[in-house]
């Protein structure tokens, strides 16, 4: 009877804080997993099964936000389909399509973050943590819209180093990341039409992010801080 109160108490002590730590640190991790793990088809498979942790974590983010739940739904239980298919079945048509249905849902989600945390004037902790997830959450969606524009338009993406060949995930990813945080280092370069525009949109993304939703977030601990 105990164990059941304890679990009940953790249970609502965990739902009264925000999940955007808990992606957070889950999204962290999967950095860490990529960095030692290899790129053989054992490894992709751990690595799209801690995903389906992130996924949830995904879903949790949006439920506990003004968002609506049910599109986080529709898009969630394809991307859960989808990705656990491309864990057995290596096929990039497939492993293209679950980016596609993962994308629009970690922009969705990105999306219910800004939601959050423009619904009041008080910056809390959880509201800190949220902001570093949205980005992340960004980053992730257009990596996932790379890789789309990659499968629809093969030799998209060059690379210093064997400039002919498909560039895996985690080398879009790190694309993204610089090119959303504005830093650029351009030893991987979008040259196909698709890939610069949606590459310039992730630039937009990036700016209008810091100048609005961050600056926003600066400004409001700043004034409270002077009072």
């Amino acid at each position: 009877m105990n164990s059941e109160n304890n679990t009940s108490r953790l249970r609502a002590k965990l739902w009264h804080y925000h999940p955007s730590a808990f992606l957070l640190a889950a999204q962290i991790v999967l950095l860490i997993l990529y960095a030692v793990i290899d790129e053989s088809h054992n490894g992709r498979a751990l690595i799209s099964a801690f995903g389906i942790l992130v996924l949830t974590l995904v879903v949790w983010v949006v439920f506990r936000s003004p968002a609506v739940s049910w599109i986080a739904l529709a898009l969630a239980i394809p991307a859960f389909i989808l990705t656990i298919l491309s864990i057995f079945i290596a096929n990039p048509t497939l492993i293209a399509l679950s980016s596609l249905v993962e994308g629009v849902l970690y922009f969705y989600a990105a999306g219910s973050m800004i939601a959050y945390m423009m619904s009041d004037y008080n910056v809390t902790i959880d509201e800190l943590f949220a902001a570093g997830t949205t980005f992340t959450l960004f980053a992730w969606g257009y990596a996932h819209f790379y890789l789309v524009v990659q499968e629809w338009v093969p030799g998209s993406f060059i690379s210093s180093t064997d400039p002919s060949v498909s560039r895996p995930f985690i080398e879009l990813l790190f694309l993204s990341f610089t090119n959303l945080s504005a830093t650029g280092l351009s030893d991987i370069n979008p040259v196909s039409n698709p890939a610069r525009v949606l590459a310039m949109l992730e630039q937009f993304t990036g700016v209008g992010y810091v100048a609005v939703v961050v600056s926003r977030l600066i400004g409001l601990t700043t004034s409270r801080l002077k009072k």
